[in-house]
């Protein structure tokens, strides 16, 4: 057990070089990621079926000026899976700032749902990396084949930042993979497990949503399918090392299995699936590189010194 977690610690340290290596030598900047869903049911809540992610919708950046007035320093609009990503030179302190959708997307007929405020999940050599939970919009009434259970929130009052000029009309996107739901009572505990444990036969009972020979194409999408071939399954994608690419698919797998394995886990497995192809989008090895970095660090139960909670099945 303490060579395994000598092993942990050294993957730990050894990923935080790489990126080192990587962007040490980089301006410092920040850098804001999220992403933004039509709340179909109206319940203030992004599930993975009756949701699904905005396309074309732009995202405004609001933060503290003088007098403590918010002001919109930046826009940005989200690519085909939803998601946004910007990036501010010179690494700001960005605590104090606010993400919101300044505008509809194509297929909601929606309005901007609240404010978000930005976490700080990544500080090291200048570079700031904050993420923003899932912004909303909705429709004007729920859709006919939400839930009879679903409790509809008040329509949002006017948002807190100004509207910016319409978005012109773009492509409905593609659909995510339908990832299999949530188990009915997942663990309430919080657990956060490296892939070592996840590969070890006497945890094989864990493996309680998705089946170890799953494949990577059908779990995270035609872009993952693209850049692993359509073969690899997820228990072949957890032996990965030695290059980015497939450090970022074994920490995505770990992280995916984690989602489902404990309620408190930082990543829901949607985000999960979402980061990875943002990743995948971005085409830049620092990308990836942070993208792993973020995963492997939720893994290794960080931030909360959370522990893995496996015992030997059965």
């Amino acid at each position: 057990m303490a060579r395994r977690t000598m092993d942990v610690g050294m993957g730990l340290v050894t990923t935080i070089l790489i990126v080192g290596a990587a962007i040490g030598g980089a301006n410092g900047d920040a850098m804001v990621s999220g992403s933004v869903f039509c709340d179909q049911c109206k319940d203030g809540q992004v599930s993975l079926f009756m949701d699904y992610p905005l396309t074309g919708v732009k995202v405004a950046m609001a933060c503290p000026g003088q007098g403590g007035q918010l002001k919109v320093i930046s826009e940005e609009t989200t690519n085909f899976l939803g998601s946004y990503v910007m990036r501010f030179d010179g690494a700001p302190d960005m605590s104090g700032c606010r993400a919101q959708v300044s505008g509809d997307g194509q297929g909601c007929r929606a309005v901007a749902g609240p404010a978000q405020s930005l976490n700080l999940v990544f500080q090291m050599f200048d570079t700031s990396i904050y993420t923003v939970g899932h912004l909303i919009s909705q429709p004007a009434q729920p859709m006919p084949n939400c839930p009879r259970s679903s409790s509809p929130v008040p329509t949002p009052v006017t948002p807190t930042l100004p509207p910016p000029a319409k978005s012109p009309p773009v492509l409905q996107p593609p659909p995510l993979p339908r990832l299999p739901p949530m188990p009915p009572v997942p663990f309430l505990e919080a657990s956060a497990c490296p892939y070592r444990m996840w590969t070890m036969p006497e945890h094989e009972c864990y493996w309680r949503v998705l089946a170890p020979d799953l494949k990577v194409s059908f779990v995270f999408g035609p872009l993952a399918a693209r850049k692993y071939g359509n073969d690899i399954t997820l228990r072949g994608s957890m032996t990965g090392r030695g290059d980015p690419y497939k450090t970022l698919l074994r920490e995505a797998t770990t992280a995916l299995l984690n989602s489902y394995n404990s309620i408190e886990f930082p990543y829901h497995p949607l985000d999960v699936v979402q980061h990875l192809n943002m990743a995948l989008i971005g085409g830049s090895t620092r990308q990836v590189l942070i993208t792993a970095l973020q995963f492997l660090r939720a893994n290794s139960g960080r931030p909360g010194n959370v522990t893995c909670k496996f015992t030997t099945c059965k």
